[in-house]
């Protein structure tokens, strides 16, 4: 049964939807070196091959939503390059460049700004010594929460609400530190639009006031990273009972096979950048 934070809210995204469309994405290709990537448990090691075929079929669905997908390439000196969501934070026309938690993974930023800027974007960046991934920040209808998380520290997630505060934005923060099960706040929370947020169990309810909690079963908890892009909502394969219940609930859904990712730690909103434009 569906759940709701507080005062009862809109759940169909077309009644609820607040933000403009998105129209273009950043992503990397994954390099052979993915099977070096960090990872938290061992699931087997990745084929480089099918996490290259998978990540065709990525980016053919976030172009089927209407975005214009820039490729950066392959970056051999860097595993877990391709999760390029975890380098920057993206509000209206700039960006907050992350410094990322695991200090292996510094290294990717650069490339990653460089794209942003030529797509129009002016940039700000984190100070050490705080850290911030962008996996642990999720945008919902005009406010954000952060995570506190293994790679997010208490100095990130202040830098964060400090930047978007000053822009006028609201940030809630979530301490998961002592979370086995995820890796960052999004590991387990999506946002799906208007007032509908996805999300596993044991998250404080009361940081979800005014919101409709679409809950995750425990055994489908991967599938929680969800990705909302304009009129669809991309999820994990192989979990049914999610994918018929976001159906029941009017959205569109399209299904894309994850496994060399998961292996990972790897999820769909890691491997891309998404984002509207700003005007020339």
């Amino acid at each position: 049964m569906d759940k709701t934070a507080g005062t009862p809210s809109t759940s169909a995204r077309a009644e609820g939807a607040t933000t403009a469309r998105l129209d273009a994405a950043i992503v990397r290709l994954p390099d052979a070196a993915l099977v070096h990537g960090l990872r938290r448990d061992d699931r087997g090691w990745p084929s480089p091959a099918l996490a290259l075929e998978q990540h065709a079929r990525y980016r053919e669905a976030l172009a089927s939503c209407g975005l214009a997908v820039t490729v950066l390439p392959a970056d051999p000196a860097h595993p877990d390059a391709t999760f390029v969501e975890d380098t920057a934070v993206i509000v209206g026309g700039e960006v907050l460049i992350t410094r990322p938690g695991a200090p292996s993974r510094r290294g990717e930023v650069d490339a990653v700004e460089s794209a942003l800027r030529a797509a129009g974007f002016e940039t700000s960046a984190i100070e050490a010594p705080a850290t911030l991934d962008g996996g642990d920040v999720c945008e919902a209808d005009g406010r954000f929460f952060v995570g506190i998380s293994a790679r997010t520290n208490e100095a990130g997630a202040n830098q964060l609400a400090s930047w978007l505060a000053r822009r006028g934005i609201g940030c809630t923060a979530i301490d998961i530190r002592a979370r086995t099960d995820i890796l960052h706040l999004k590991s387990g929370l999506a946002w799906l639009g208007g007032r509908d947020l996805l999300a596993i169990d044991g998250f404080p309810m009361a940081d979800f006031a005014g919101y409709s909690i679409v809950p995750v079963d425990a055994d489908e908890a991967y599938a929680a990273n969800a990705v909302c892009v304009n009129d669809a909502v991309l999820v994990a394969s192989g979990h049914p009972r999610l994918q018929a219940r976001l159906e029941g609930r009017g959205y569109r859904t399209l299904a894309l096979d994850m496994s060399e990712f998961a292996r990972v730690d790897g999820g769909l909103s890691c491997l891309s950048l998404r984002f509207r434009r700003p005007p020339c």
